[in-house]
């Protein structure tokens, strides 16, 4: 997987290294949680062999952390299941680092006054 310059020299060896294969496939999960994927999408945008991605998402499947139908691949919406997974933590960290930490005041901000209409729906 490649990083930018600024990540490279700012993170240590040691948490260079840290990221396994599900770590990183989670992270990039997380990072586009509205979308599904092909393991070989995933594969291309974090730089790995497409077995390796297949072999962490069966057993992120297993540990109930991403859900599959058909040939796509997306990360659960359980968030307590992902809090309870130090890879999740660890990658998070790694993809704050290098992205920056979502300002929840800022989405307030910008969010429309009205609710979708898909939340009306439910009520």
């Amino acid at each position: 997987m490649s990083i930018d310059r600024d990540t490279f020299e700012k993170t240590s060896e040691d948490e260079l290294e840290e990221l396994s294969v599900p770590d990183q496939v989670l992270g990039f999960l997380a990072a586009n949680d509205d979308r599904a994927f092909k393991a070989r999408e995933i594969a291309s945008q974090i730089g790995l062999d497409e077995g390796a991605v297949s072999t962490a998402l069966s057993r992120l499947k297993d540990r109930d952390l991403v859900e599959h139908k058909a040939t796509y691949w997306v990360i659960t919406d359980d968030t307590e299941r992902l809090d309870g997974y130090s890879g999740y933590e660890r990658a998070t960290a790694l993809f704050n680092q290098r992205l920056g930490t979502e300002d929840k005041e800022s989405w307030r901000e910008h969010a429309p006054e009205e609710p979708h209409p898909s939340v009306e729906d439910e009520q």
